[in-house]
């Protein structure tokens, strides 16, 4: 006859259940860094290529075309939307009901803002002097991620989202203000060093939980 197996102590029951909450946390929350450090290197990179391209007062710290910097700061925000957006895809699938379709629409909001933009400030820049042009298209995207990050904030309640987004849209009107150029360099050390470190801030967060 099999003898039954010996409850579990005190000391044992939590440690299992510990451990079986930080598997759940890990199949349906993402990797923290996987969301914000694609966007912090694209926007630490994008952006200062722009400022050394196209400086305050129209100075060229860095001879190179003119199209390359907007360009590889599009390319590289694009890489990032497609990094973050499998990451959370990957671990939406662990997740059913109202949450999922929330995930859905957040994601849909994301590529038709994108679209949005790119189809508004497309059709007025050339009615624009060349150094407003890069200022547009900069602002309406930065400015873009801010909102979105506070909206992820009040769908999910994350208090750290809704601090990088209200820190990004203070980032981006600063840079605004100062002007074309100094608005490259703000978003560039500020902003994309700004997800740099609020990704390591929530990495950390996760491993001290678990």
């Amino acid at each position: 006859m099999v003898e039954d197996e010996a409850p579990l102590s005190a000391d044992e029951a939590q440690r299992l259940i510990e451990q079986q909450r930080a598997e759940a946390n890990r199949k349906l929350n993402p990797d923290p860094r996987l969301l914000y450090w694609p966007w912090g290197v694209s926007w630490l990179v994008g952006f200062a290529l722009l400022f050394v391209r196209h400086g305050p007062d129209g100075r060229v710290l860095v001879n190179m075309p003119s199209w390359l910097p907007l360009t590889a700061l599009y390319a590289l925000m694009v890489a990032a939307l497609l990094i973050s957006g499998v990451s959370g895809a990957r671990h939406a699938r662990h997740i059913r009901g109202a949450s999922q379709a929330k995930g859905m629409l957040y994601g849909f909001a994301w590529f038709l803002g994108f679209a949005g933009i790119a189809v508004t400030a497309g059709r007025v820049t050339d009615e624009l002097p060349s150094d407003l042009i890069g200022l547009l298209w900069a602002a309406l995207s930065v400015g873009f991620v801010g909102a979105m990050y506070l909206a992820g904030a009040a769908i999910w309640g994350a208090r750290d989202l809704a601090i990088l987004g209200a820190w990004i849209g203070a980032v981006n009107i600063v840079g605004v203000i100062l002007g074309p150029g100094w608005h490259s360099l703000v978003v560039s050390l500020a902003g994309g060093g700004g997800m740099l470190i609020a990704g390591a801030v929530a990495y950390a967060r996760v491993k001290t939980d678990e």
